[in-house]
């Protein structure tokens, strides 16, 4: 059923391209880098992916909302995105099980959006364009103050924004007797926990900011680096723990974030992508296996592949078939790999859950 709000709202991108249409969610304005997700479903996922704090999210898929919310659905505990931006919104729906509707949900947790825009037009200008940033508001509508707050809003590039979606406090999962696994939370999905504790891990998830020494104490058999917002290469202190869990020789598990910090660890430069892989169809081929795997992906930075190439410390196992970017590091006398796709695919494809299996098989 078509959204009966008449509330406008704008959009307004930083190299000054304007969108009208109606707002949904919380009234208000709201900046950040704008983005888009090719996933026809797992809206509430994406929404609740830490990996995406301080973004504005495009939904591709032209209808959103039309099956509700659901608390299991979650990624963390609550949205992450700063705003949504959707061409055909619903805040009726036919799913029996959803305990809500995504308008509520968006005002309850005070995200502002825009729908009847034209996605597909959106789309195209910022993958033409490159990433940049953007401003919601159904408040303001004089152009030039919409573009004074815009002017506020920081750069991705050079952010570290781990620290404001990261666990405050460490806390333990799993079954008692477990595969003690040291997790460092960067942001990370409870559906990572999640297949983690399947496989009969005891977690324990410390902060962004926990050091080697207060993971040790913990004395974890293995450790594993979470995905998580910002720009790596900014994030020093997490780079040099991530050397030292190296350095210690326990086996290392990296995903997204983590995967690039591994990167980062060994000597490996970062680079903001045009764009970014965002999306539940992004095709990834393993070199050591010949497969290709159809993968969940969400990232804004990638690892610079003739460092890969010249590295005496790592090869690369996985390739992006799109763009031939580095997807996944093997360290070549390390119990240490890491792949840049998110493996757990929620919501997504299963093609590469058996990267967690290969995680146990390096634990003695």
């Amino acid at each position: 059923m078509k959204y009966k709000n008449k509330n406008k709202a704008i959009l307004l991108l930083e190299d000054g391209t304007v969108f009208h249409g109606k707002s949904i969610g919380f009234s208000g304005t709201k900046g950040g880098e704008i983005c888009f997700n090719t996933g026809m479903t797992g809206y509430q996922e994406v929404y609740t992916d830490p990996s995406y704090y301080g973004q504005i999210m495009v939904n591709t898929n032209a209808h959103i909302g039309n099956y509700g919310v659901h608390p299991d659905e979650s990624e963390s505990d609550s949205p992450k995105i700063f705003g949504v931006v959707i061409n055909a919104f619903s805040d009726d729906y036919s799913r029996g099980q959803a305990v809500d509707n995504l308008n509520n949900y968006l005002i309850k947790h005070e995200i502002p959006g825009i729908c009847d825009v034209d996605t597909r037009k959106i789309v195209r200008h910022i993958r033409n364009k490159g990433a940049m940033n953007a401003i919601i508001s159904s408040e303001i509508s004089d152009i030039d103050e919409l573009k004074r707050e815009l002017a506020k809003v920081p750069s991705m590039e050079g952010l570290e924004l781990s620290s404001y979606v990261s666990t405050k406090e460490p806390y333990e999962m799993g079954l008692e007797g477990g595969i003690k696994l040291a997790v460092m939370d960067y942001g990370i999905k409870s559906s990572i926990l999640k297949q983690l504790i399947q496989r009969g891990f005891r977690c324990k998830v410390f902060p962004s900011n926990a050091t080697f020494k207060d993971t040790e104490e913990w004395n974890p058999q293995a450790y594993f680096l979470s995905n998580g917002p910002g720009d790596p290469g900014v994030m020093t202190d997490a780079i040099n723990n991530s050397k030292q869990i190296i350095e210690s020789g326990k086996p290392l598990f990296g995903i997204c974030l983590g995967h690039q910090l591994i990167a980062l660890a060994n000597g490996i430069k970062t680079f903001k992508m045009h764009n970014g892989h965002r999306g539940l169809n992004q095709p990834v081929l393993n070199t050591e296996s010949g497969r290709s795997e159809i993968t969940s992906q969400n990232h804004g930075f990638s690892i610079v592949t003739e460092d890969v190439e010249k590295s005496s410390l790592v090869v690369a196992t996985h390739l992006n078939l799109n763009d031939n970017t580095v997807e996944g590091l093997r360290m070549k006398d390390k119990k240490v790999f890491s792949v840049q796709y998110h493996p757990e695919s929620s919501p997504g494809p299963h093609d590469s859950r058996y990267l967690f299996d290969q995680f146990i098989s390096l634990i003695n």
